[in-house]
């Protein structure tokens, strides 16, 4: 008997400590549709780490109930963190990303990804509060928007996109995720071809 628990208390334990881990730290994600392709595949696995800070180009899934009108109660999205709290976002006219009036080179997609889906929104009169769903973003964000279309992410908030910019509904849809509705940000194991592009990318 006592052989048996000096073996069974130890993997008890340990199976306790990981199971606390997983649901307190990690959080097993399934992504859902094409909008983080290529670097991220309908489908594949990933963890969130619900400790991991959040920076820009942070791969983040988010609560998406409350930002996105389409989205189911509790349904989480994928996306990347372009903008931080009181950056400031413009696209050129020829589509082109500026953060805090700074060039965004955006290697982990291709020119033509980087544009797709933005030179429209821009002559469309591309802003978050043209482009987003709600009616209220305008009162909700009090946006900094003038003639440059410079939109500033609010305090507690982050302004997201996907990689595949052609097909994702983003922040250039459904405007800011608020802080709050942060699971965790993305991490893929090291040994991925993806890793620095999802773990640690910058620009």
């Amino acid at each position: 008997m006592k052989k048996t628990l000096s073996w069974l208390i130890p993997v008890a334990v340990g199976l306790l400590l990981a199971l606390g881990i997983r649901f307190l730290w990690l959080v097993p994600i399934n992504v859902s549709g094409a909008s983080m392709e290529p670097n991220l595949k309908n489908n594949q696995h990933v963890v969130a780490v619900k400790t991991a800070p959040v920076k820009r180009y942070s791969v983040i899934v988010f609560d998406a109930s409350g930002v996105d009108a389409n989205a189911a109660p509790k349904e989480n999205y994928v996306k990347r963190v372009i903008g931080l709290p009181g950056d400031s976002i413009r696209y050129s006219k020829t589509g082109k990303l500026y953060v805090n009036g700074k060039y965004q080179a955006q290697n982990y997609i291709s020119k033509y990804q980087q544009q797709a889906g933005t030179v429209a929104s821009y002559k469309n009169g591309f802003n978050l509060v043209s482009a987003a769903r709600q009616n209220d973003w305008s009162n909700k964000w009090s946006l900094a928007i003038g003639n440059n279309r410079i939109n500033k992410v609010p305090k507690n908030c982050y302004f997201v996109l996907g990689d595949h910019r052609s097909v994702s509904e983003d922040s250039r849809v459904y405007g800011f995720v608020p802080k709050s509705k942060l699971v965790g940000v993305v991490k893929v194991g090291f040994w991925k071809s993806n890793h620095k592009i999802i773990n640690n990318y910058q620009n």
